[in-house]
């Protein structure tokens, strides 16, 4: 039960406004769930607690609240915003395999609810650079809170992690009465960039695109994903969530996702590209090749369109993509279709190629067997994967991070990941956007190069560096 002065500290002086009768209402019910706990320390159990929050913006509550990590998702389908805050559990580790861990956990938990929220490096093997420090290898984490926001209204959930947080009550009413009211509407304006800078420039991107054609010649490899870091600087600290909220407008149909591990450090993107959704013992992948932006007009948009279904090399670069999703799924499936040919894939403000492959999963095969099997797709990486791999060490000079790498979520029954690609790492002053292009054999470096430039068009187009649809 709440004490009449922590009553009164939630409630705020006079009568309550309707943040402070949600914060009320869940203190309320954490507070009788946390003072009659029983059960052993080893038989940990999730218990999730809801209030209706009525019509929230989810990235307008994120911004206000002051618990670390803050991380927000959206899925590609539609659905709920989720926005989330603070640390009710958390998994990191080098690999996949700890996913498994967290897995185990929620299905011994007995709540169907619960998920876990995170992601990992496109590469854990390779050095960490500082700026990607904070976020880890691989790390996820069950939030405190979670704000789910839909058309309907918002539902605020509060995670406990019993007995473990019998002895937090203190800590968890505090938490909640430290819950802030969502932010007004969208206020300021994205600042211009003062300078700009490109890791390979020019000069060194020709040189890689040269040496990866050289490799085709010696048959070693089919395909390599090469990459580019554009940095951006700014005489003020840069406001993450008003970036976010451009891509939420400028990109509908992707996946959105916001991860802010340490105040002022923040890896968000708008991504098209599913890397699997597990459903019980269905999965689902896709593999995305090829890009063309949208047409000012309708005449131009359909030729654009033909132009990309119509293209030999794309559609090479594509088939790399799709044989490889296979060649990893098939060995964990007991089923597996692939769509014949391609369709286009057509968003805001650009087209791909896709084939969408399905399956069932052997009995047994883990979130971590299909998250190991599939990243990096070549879609990202190349073909053969491990020869790309070499080659993007050796040739790119920067840290990836958790650019290209999976971000998403694990819950008992099912799972989502998307690849982290249309995404940025804003630190402070600085913000880096990160793009690649897939070169095949008959890649022309300064195509390629465009094609990078076009990629990352929602984000500069929100610093209104250029049109997004160019």
């Amino acid at each position: 039960m709440l004490s009449s002065e922590r009553v009164g500290r939630i409630r705020g002086a006079g009568a309550p406004d309707d943040a402070a009768r949600v914060r009320w209402i869940l203190a309320e019910k954490a507070s009788r769930v946390l003072s009659t706990v029983s059960g052993h320390p080893d038989e940990e159990r999730i218990v999730r607690l809801s209030v209706s929050a009525g019509p929230v913006d989810a990235l307008g509550w994120l911004r206000g609240q002051r618990l670390y990590p803050r991380t927000y998702w959206s899925g590609r389908e539609g659905g709920a915003e989720i926005s989330a805050v603070g640390v009710a559990d958390l998994q990191t580790g080098e690999g996949p395999e700890d996913i498994d861990v967290l897995r185990k956990r929620l299905l011994e938990s007995g709540d169907e609810g619960a998920r876990y929220y995170g992601g990992g490096r496109f590469d854990p093997g390779r050095a960490t650079d500082e700026e990607w420090e904070p976020f880890g290898a691989y790390s996820f984490v069950l939030p405190r809170f979670e704000l789910h926001a839909g058309e309907e209204g918002a539902t605020l959930v509060c995670n406990l992690v019993l007995p473990r947080d019998a002895g937090r009550r203190e800590e968890v009413l505090g938490q909640i009465e430290g819950l802030r009211a969502p932010s007004g509407g969208r206020t300021g304006a994205l600042p211009e960039p003062l300078y700009r800078t490109d890791a390979p420039d020019r000069e060194g991107w020709d040189v890689n695109v040269e040496r990866a054609l050289a490799a085709f010649s010696r048959g070693r490899l089919g395909k390599v994903v090469l990459a580019r870091r554009a940095e951006f600087g700014f005489d003020e600290d840069l406001d993450g969530f008003l970036l976010a909220e451009e891509l939420r407008d400028a990109a509908p149909g992707c996946f959105r996702f916001y991860v802010e591990p340490v105040e002022g450090v923040a890896f968000l993107g708008a991504s098209p590209e599913r890397l699997f959704r597990r459903e019980g013992c269905s999965v689902r992948s896709e593999a995305v090749a090829g890009t063309r932006p949208r047409g000012a007009s309708s005449v131009d948009d359909e030729g654009l369109r033909d132009e990309l279904l119509g293209s030999e090399k794309d559609r090479s670069e594509h088939g790399f993509v799709k044989v490889g999703i296979e060649e990893a799924l098939r060995p964990l499936c007991t089923e597996l279709e692939a769509e014949d040919g391609v369709s286009e894939m057509k968003l805001a403000s650009r087209r791909h190629l896709v084939s969408r492959v399905r399956g069932e999963l052997r009995e047994g095969v883990t979130d971590a067997d299909v998250l190991r099997a599939l990243h990096p797709t070549p879609a990202v990486g190349g073909y053969p994967g491990e020869v790309a791999l070499e080659g993007i060490r050796e040739l790119e000079p920067f840290d990836r991070g958790w650019w290209a790498g999976p971000v998403g979520w694990v819950g008992a029954d099912a799972s989502e990941f998307a690849v982290g690609i249309r995404s940025g790492l804003v630190r402070g002053r600085t913000l880096a956007l990160f793009s690649g292009a897939g070169i095949v054999p008959g890649s022309r470096a300064e195509e390629e190069w465009a094609e990078v430039e076009q990629k990352i068009g929602d984000f500069t187009g929100a610093f209104g560096l250029g049109n997004r649809a160019s």
